[in-house]
């Protein structure tokens, strides 16, 4: 599969009978043809990507220079017309400058058939709806394809309703759980002071005033919150913020935080590295009550009350809303 451009833009300069990739500043790759020279160059163009990026960067140009070979088969997609284009590899990679619009780096294609993005199962259509550039088709996908190629009838349009709610879901579920992990790396990387700055920005986000204790001896409280911010309305709410992913907290961390704490107050301990069951155990029979939060605690707490966060949250985590379908 290889995208025509951002949104399909390419799709007609495609349909003429070629594919093709940008990176246009790495000139012509017919003299360069191994993963490890294509890096190279690519670095020597490209200096300030990251790391990430560009070992993704070259291992798309490198497959489209390289990997790809004569008579195999590629699809695209033109998301105005709604159909995937199937077709052959019909010549050697090329180096053609304004044969296709931004895109330098050129293969030609012999176009054989077309098939209806809403004839594909939904599995299938999700799959090849992937925002990577070029990316192999997996076996089921491509004998869905085949199939409709060959006119077989999909499943009645039943089965085929309650198919696409079951991948919808699916997909959701992913996506939730996928999101979850990510926004749980950006708590990771904040400092021992952004911590307790985010800890106290989700307090306010819940409704309550916050003070953050200076650096220095907090007499084990990191953050203050209460309803008027002074603690003379309840819940005083006192809260003590551990970011060591490493070390999980255990029943004397909880008993010493506990041990300043008097009548009447309410605890948080906040631990990036989770608690011991012992320490469960010890916040469950203590008769001031206190809650913990993991890692995971403090990640759903950022999605359900992100909303209400103000700019120092968002400065900390910054996040965007994902609009998803509804039946």
């Amino acid at each position: 599969m290889v995208r025509a451009g951002e949104d399909g833009y390419l799709a007609k300069d495609f349909a003429r009978g070629f594919i093709g990739i940008g990176w246009n500043s790495l000139g012509d790759l017919s003299s360069v043809s191994t993963q490890d020279s294509i890096r190279q160059l690519y670095l020597a163009n490209y200096p300030n990507e990251k790391p990430g990026k560009a070992n993704g960067d070259v291992a798309v140009i490198f497959k489209f220079r390289s990997v790809i070979q004569m008579n195999d088969k590629v699809v695209t997609y033109d998301p105005v017309e709604r159909r995937y284009l199937i077709g052959t590899v019909t010549d050697e990679y090329s180096y053609q400058p304004g044969l296709i619009r931004d895109q330098n780096h050129v293969r030609k294609v012999k176009w054989e058939e077309e098939v209806g993005r809403d004839d594909l199962a939904v599995s299938s259509r999700n799959s090849l709806g992937s925002t990577l550039t070029l990316f192999s088709v997996n076996e089921d996908v491509w004998a869905d394809i085949l199939r409709v190629l060959s006119g077989k009838p999909a499943v009645d349009q039943q089965e085929r309703v309650e198919e696409e709610k079951q991948e919808l879901e699916l997909i959701r579920e992913d996506i939730i759980n996928r999101a979850h992990e990510l926004i749980k790396d950006k708590i990771l990387k904040l400092a021992d002071d952004e911590l307790e700055k985010l800890s106290a920005a989700i307090l306010r986000a819940m409704g309550y005033k916050t003070r953050i204790s200076p650096k220095g001896p907090d007499r084990g409280v990191d953050v203050f919150a209460s309803p008027d911010g002074l603690g003379l309305e309840e819940p005083r709410i006192k809260v003590e913020v551990k970011h060591r992913p490493k070390e999980t907290m255990k029943a004397q961390d909880i008993r010493s935080f506990l041990g300043g704490l008097r009548q009447g107050d309410r605890a948080l301990y906040v631990s990036t590295g989770g608690f011991t069951k012992d320490a469960k155990y010890e916040a469950d029979r203590s008769n001031i009550p206190v809650t913990l939060l993991s890692l995971d605690d403090l990640a759903t707490l950022i999605v359900t009350h992100y909303e209400n966060f103000d700019l120092e949250g968002r400065s900390l985590i910054s996040l965007i809303r994902v609009y998803w379908p509804t039946e």
